[in-house]
């Protein structure tokens, strides 16, 4: 079991004590439309230039104060005409390709080979034209900052589990799937479906086109074991896996609490011969400790493999380590409306400063507290936010149907 003196840097950075980590510094166009929306830190002047007026006005001085004078007679003068109208704008997806892009250029300066994963938001792989929505190209920067992509529901989606999404929208979910691996983006795939038949569907379709599969009987949040099928990890090899390009198979446990203790969770999962294993921060109240996530990074039969933190961007979680008890939706402004089925969780206005300094940028900041766990890279989770936003707070129609 961990000492307290190997789990305080952790603890530090998750705000319950003081610590460090020590680290090298080193440090476009197009895609589906990004409708505009307001927001309130950005102004524009949108008021009107007046009309010209036919009543010449005088300079007033003394008891003419606030008149005007009108072939000889003294009037009140109009009221003053209103401040001008401001309106805020900002492209939602763009901010969205921002937040990732700031995660990615800081935990890259603490540990340069750091990896990074996002769970969905296939529109932000590409841009569309402003004035021709027909003319798209990729969104070269944001692609160069991703060194995988979770794709859910392309094979069998979480609504429907074991069947199929429509087949418009799975051409359109494909096309930008396999854009991404061939612009060198490592593609994982999550389907939803149980038994034999359909795991062995999803993984043949997906190693058809390149990408690791894996299928739950459950959503993401609410995994909180490894498959029971097949019994060992498809691909199961010896070698030690220091790169997404070595991933022949992977485990997601996002919930470890039903393993019991942190070191009978983490030898549980050293158990296995997965190449890469997502887990998330957190064991109960308590971040992992050091000792665990080390434990983890070793293959049953020896060798290294990946562990990779889920970490959400889109929402704020009352039972996580930053909330405070004075908070609620609308205090702080970033907080909107609760997620949907999910009262503990709130969308979060992600492009605003208090939210983005949470998260990445300083050593008080979620990402940094990951670095300093020793995980060796993240999955970003949240980032289809956008679309709540984008939809004026009400909650958008998901791809998979």
């Amino acid at each position: 079991m961990p000492t307290l003196r190997s789990i305080v840097p952790i603890l530090a950075v998750f705000g319950l004590v003081v610590a460090g980590l020590g680290g090298t510094a080193q440090a476009q166009q197009s895609s589906v439309p990004a409708p505009l929306v307001p927001r309130p830190d950005v102004t524009r002047d949108i008021s009107q230039p007046g009309s010209g007026s036919e009543v010449a006005q005088q300079p007033a001085t003394g008891d003419d104060q606030g008149f005007v004078r009108i072939q000889g007679r003294r009037l009140p003068a109009a009221e003053a005409a209103p401040a001008p109208a401001t309106e805020t704008l900002i492209d939602l997806r763009e901010e969205m390709r921002k937040l990732v892009l700031s995660i990615s250029r800081f935990a890259r300066k603490h540990r340069p080979n750091f990896r990074i994963i996002v769970r969905g938001g296939l529109d932000l792989l590409v841009k569309r034209d402003d004035v021709d929505e027909t003319k798209v190209s990729p969104a070269r920067t944001y692609m160069r900052t991703l060194d995988g992509l979770l794709a859910e529901g392309l094979f069998f989606t979480e609504r429907r589990p074991g069947r199929p999404p429509e087949p418009e929208i799975q051409q359109r979910m494909l096309g930008l799937v396999d854009f991404a691996r061939k612009n060198g983006i490592r593609v994982f795939t999550l389907d939803y479906g149980e038994g034999p038949r359909i795991i062995d569907q999803a993984r043949e379709q997906a190693s058809k086109r390149g990408f690791i599969s894996l299928v739950s009987d459950r959503p993401l949040l609410d995994i909180a074991e490894l498959p029971s099928y097949p019994k060992r990890p498809p691909g199961e090899n010896s070698k030690s896996v220091i790169s997404l390009d070595g991933v022949k198979n992977y485990a997601i446990v996002a919930n470890s609490l039903p393993f019991g203790r942190e070191d009978v969770f983490a030898l549980a999962l050293h158990g296995t011969n997965y190449d890469m294993v997502v887990v998330d921060v957190f064991h109960g109240r308590k971040p992992l400790s050091r000792q665990a996530v080390e434990t983890l990074k070793y293959k049953k039969i020896g060798a290294k493999r990946l562990v990779l933190a889920k970490m959400d961007v889109g929402t704020a979680a009352s039972y996580r380590y930053y909330w405070k008890d004075t908070w609620r939706e609308g205090s702080p402004p970033w907080i909107a409306a609760p997620v949907r089925g999910d009262p503990d969780r709130y969308n979060v206005e992600f492009w605003r400063p208090g939210w983005k300094k949470i998260i990445s940028g300083d050593t008080n900041s979620y990402v940094y507290g990951i670095i300093a766990q020793g995980f060796d890279g993240v999955l970003i989770d949240g980032l289809e936010v956008y679309k709540f936003f984008e939809g004026g707070g009400e909650v958008q129609d998901e791809d998979q149907n």
